[in-house]
């Protein structure tokens, strides 16, 4: 399902327009997107949690040269669902 089809769906179960409908996803998007560069977990019940977590730095090899390299920390979003979600998924 890409965005413009969740944006269709979305509209036809709210009765709002396309129009609006984007603009909300949107929102949305934006908002769980600054929280999560703020270091804040976004929690939606029955859906699951959005949060940013902080890779270890390690050692790693460059697959052509088998060279030992060093990898630095970063800090990746991570996505968990709600064990209600796994359930209906299943």
């Amino acid at each position: 399902m890409t965005k413009k089809d969740l944006v269709r769906k979305m509209a036809e179960k709210s009765g709002m327009t396309q129009k609006g409908t984007k603009a909300v996803l949107n929102s949305l998007m934006e908002s769980i997107e600054e929280a999560l560069v703020d270091g804040d977990e976004v929690k939606l019940s029955k859906f699951g949690t959005f949060k940013s977590v902080v890779r270890a730095p390690r050692k790693g090899r460059n697959p052509q040269t088998g060279e030992e390299i060093d990898i630095p920390e970063k800090v990746v979003p991570k996505f968990k669902t709600s064990s209600i979600l796994k359930e209906k998924v299943q």
